[in-house]
């Protein structure tokens, strides 16, 4: 699962996530709202697991009046393997998709150790 394609296609995940994100913190005023949304989302993965039955993961165990509870330690440790999770998936998909296409092409595939 872990090969060369696959890392460098889950390097290029995280690169484009943190460039897309990063005009909601030093970029334009007319890029930061849409750029705001791409950085949010995966924060709202933790409320909406919450909202699920996963325990732990807010604070005050989510009851903290009209505003939204801070995620716990917890919560910001199942983020991050969640999403990071959810990247390898992908980009084991990608890599297994573009190796499947070389092959239909009629290009060998690398041999390892050579």
């Amino acid at each position: 699962m872990l090969n060369r394609r696959t890392v460098k296609i889950f390097t290029g995940l995280w690169v484009a996530y943190a460039l897309l994100s990063l005009p909601a913190w030093v970029g334009p005023a007319f890029l930061q709202e849409i750029s705001s949304d791409v950085y949010l989302t995966p924060i709202w993965a933790v409320y909406i697991f919450h909202y699920l039955g996963v325990a732990g993961l807010v604070e005050h165990g989510g009851a903290c009046g009209w505003s939204l509870c801070a995620p716990t330690a917890a919560g910001w440790a199942f983020l991050i393997v969640f999403w990071v999770g959810v990247a390898c998936c992908v980009a084991w998909g990608l890599a297994r998709l573009t190796l499947r296409s070389r092959a239909r092409a009629g290009v060998a595939p690398p041999r390892a150790g050579r």
